[in-house]
């Protein structure tokens, strides 16, 4: 009898240990950052502009002006707007090739770039994106 308590001890045991250490395992995953860094802009529900590698952003929104040298992304969600700037340097592309003049208002467009000082940002490529739904 002696024995069965012992069994039956060691067992309660080793299920209370494997299941505290399963329980704080998952506390401490849940409470470690795996997210990207989002900085600004909300669309649907995940944030628009981001921080990535070596300083750069990825930023969705829509053309509302532009000139020779830079756009302005309406941010989805009522998120503002954001100035970028290109230059000949800067890769456009679509399914096919784009170009400059493929910047126009109202385009959706992804912006992966270095922020500046002001906070306007450096495109490094811009990617014209199917039109955002609302």
């Amino acid at each position: 009898m002696k024995k069965t308590n012992l069994i039956i001890i060691a067992v309660v045991v080793i299920l209370a240990v494997g299941g505290g250490s399963f329980y704080f395992g998952m506390s401490y995953g849940k409470s470690q950052n795996t997210r990207p860094n989002f900085t600004a802009g909300n669309f649907q529900g995940m944030r628009a502009n981001r921080t990535g590698a070596n300083g750069g952003n990825f930023i969705l929104g829509s053309i509302i002006s532009s000139d020779t040298t830079s756009i302005t992304l309406q941010l989805p969600g009522n998120a503002g707007s954001k100035i970028i700037f290109y230059s000949d340097k800067t890769q456009i592309s679509k399914m096919a090739s784009g170009s400059i003049s493929d910047l126009a208002n109202g385009t959706s467009v992804s912006i992966n770039g270095t922020t500046n000082p002001d906070g306007s940002v450096t495109a490094q490529s811009i990617q014209i994106r199917p039109a955002l739904t609302k």
